[in-house]
């Protein structure tokens, strides 16, 4: 069962500070060199809440200074405590890689924490210990949800997205445009009927963790944490609940995006090899002039091939080779085609076993245009193009108890930190 209620959100006052100069983009995908450059913006930049300064920093911090950062914040009115307790909704419109402009609907609450066994919610993907660990001290320190896990529910007919709708279209309680140039539209849902409404629609569904799969695990170990310390708080103690964003997996802009492989060892193969390599498999050569024109093909040759197996070998030679094969052959017919590219291609064709893998053997690019580039300044051998899942095969592996590939999805795009906080005192 899924439980979710509304909360009292911390967010930043508008009148105060301009919105888009204190988002920044979730903690685990700011590369080190921009740390600077997010805390040089203003002075009260979320990265300030959630990274320290250094990289060199992080084993030895014990993020004590957040939970005084915040305090001054509020003290001083840059943070504000909304008074009644709301949903938010967030409306983002964004350029995709297709260069067409989408919209992203969803919502903000409070999500109650669920055992994975339980089955209500659904991880995709396995965590680290270092960086639960790390998120264990600052959650300690900070007495707050900083930033929030992103989940995804099954509404294929968008029957929750049309409730939605007017509290989403009318005047934003905040806004901004992030550096990618995406917009971010926050809006404050207090309807009590619509709430319930909301409640009642998410309750029996499943849910599916995008990203946030530190976050939500480091949750758990605190809860437990202070169940032991305080028996009796009941299940409505503060520590029992996260802050969460919720989306439609199957609403057009919430796009699940590839993640391609750069095979950085071994030799290009050539058509022969190939061939003998990957018997079985249909392939195409089409001309590739220039890494601009990569995207086109991909569209044009590689996208139209999703009921296939299916990926495009680039190797700057000025072919773009598109393999294909159907999914019935060799019983593979369930399966997903990252796993068959990675059993019949990286370790096929280029002899890439696990180990090798994990000694740095291939990369895991997202942009298909800057990997191109990469393989025409001879940074790797061999460009794998992949096609994106699809929600189906995301909850279709989740709802079996499996988690998918490692680096098998990209979910686009990122939720920014700073457009609201939760504070744990909060009681329902």
């Amino acid at each position: 069962m899924t439980r979710i209620r509304p909360f009292r959100a911390l967010r930043y006052d508008v009148a105060k500070v301009s919105l888009a100069k204190v988002i920044v983009p979730p903690y685990d995908v700011i590369a080190a060199a921009d740390r600077e450059r997010f805390y040089a913006r203003d002075p009260h930049n979320a990265i300030r809440l959630e990274l320290t300064r250094r990289v060199e920093d992080e084993a030895h911090t014990d993020y004590a200074d957040v939970r005084g950062t915040l305090e001054a914040w509020t003290r001083s009115g840059v943070l504000v405590r909304d008074a009644r307790p709301a949903l938010y909704g967030l409306r983002q419109s964004f350029h995709g890689p297709d260069g067409k402009t989408h919209v992203r609907d969803g919502f903000f609450g409070l999500l109650h924490l669920e055992d994975y066994a339980r089955r209500s919610v659904r991880p995709h993907e396995r965590t680290l210990e270092g960086p639960k660990a790390d998120r264990l001290k600052m959650l300690r320190a900070a007495q707050a949800n900083l930033s929030s896990v992103f989940l995804l529910y099954e509404d294929r007919e968008e029957e929750l997205l049309r409730r939605l709708a007017p509290a989403l279209e009318g005047e934003p309680l905040a806004a901004a445009r992030d550096e990618a140039g995406a917009t971010h539209r926050l809006a404050r849902i207090e309807d009590p009927a619509l709430i319930e409404s909301v409640r009642g629609f998410l309750e029996p569904r499943p849910l599916v963790i995008a990203d946030g799969h530190h976050r939500y695990e480091t949750a758990l170990a605190y809860r437990d944490e202070q169940r032991a310390a305080t028996p009796g708080a009941g299940d409505d103690a503060p520590f029992e609940w996260i802050l969460a964003y919720f989306a439609n997996a199957f609403a057009p802009g919430s796009l699940l995006l590839p993640i391609h492989r750069l095979i950085l060892r071994g030799s290009r193969p050539s058509d022969r090899e190939w061939a003998e390599r990957l018997p079985g498999w249909s392939c195409e050569t089409v001309a590739l002039a220039s890494a601009q024109e990569l995207p086109g093909l991909l569209a044009s040759r590689l996208a139209p091939l999703r009921d296939r197996h299916a990926f495009a070998a680039d190797d700057a030679s000025g072919r773009l080779r598109v393999f294909s094969r159907s999914r019935a052959a060799a019983g593979s017919a369930g399966e997903l085609s990252v796993r068959v590219i990675h059993r019949e291609v990286i370790e096929g064709v280029f002899g890439l076993d696990e180990r090798a893998v994990r000694e740095g053997a291939i990369d895991y690019p997202k942009s298909a245009l800057q990997t191109a580039l990469d393989v025409r300044a001879g940074r790797g051998v061999v460009a794998l193009y992949l096609n994106p899942l699809a929600p189906e095969d995301v909850f279709r592996v989740t709802a079996a108890g499996e988690v998918l590939p490692q680096k098998s999805t990209f979910f686009y795009p990122k939720l920014p930190t700073g457009l609201v906080f939760r504070a744990l005192e909060e009681s329902p």
